[in-house]
């Protein structure tokens, strides 16, 4: 699963190259999906106008709700100190969960917001697609 945090939702609402053509290519494989969570979508659209009709606009983007249990979950994190409302959101998508298999990749903008053990990956790295 690819999640994007609010820095990877702005860099894609901003028309980020890498991040444009990781969506198209994701709308062209039926099941692949770029996960928002809520929290950080919300966050985006309060920084820059336009910013969630922006991202919402691409096939490939879906947003993870903030459940009853993901609110508790989410609010436990931020009490605990682990960052903003919208870094927890997208801290807990990043956890494991039944309903996805395999390790989730957190798309970010600031790697250094998540805990040890959270796979991130900067969206300007060099090799973010395998390009050098």
């Amino acid at each position: 699963m690819i999640i994007l945090d609010t820095g990877a939702t702005r860099a894609l609402a901003d028309g980020h190259k890498t991040l444009n053509l990781l969506a198209a290519n994701m709308a062209r494989t039926p099941g692949d999906l770029l996960r928002i969570p809520a929290l950080c979508l919300m966050q985006a659209e309060s920084e820059d106008v336009g910013a969630g009709q922006r991202v919402l606009a691409f096939s490939s983007v879906v947003v993870d709700d903030l459940t009853t249990v993901a609110s508790v979950a989410v609010g436990t994190m931020i009490r605990d100190g682990y960052g903003g409302p919208d870094t927890c959101h997208a801290l807990y998508c990043a956890l494991p969960r039944a309903e996805f298999t395999g390790m989730s990749i957190l798309l970010t903008t600031s790697e250094e917001a998540y805990p040890p053990g959270v796979v991130t990956v900067d969206v300007d790295s060099p090799g973010m697609l395998g390009f050098h």
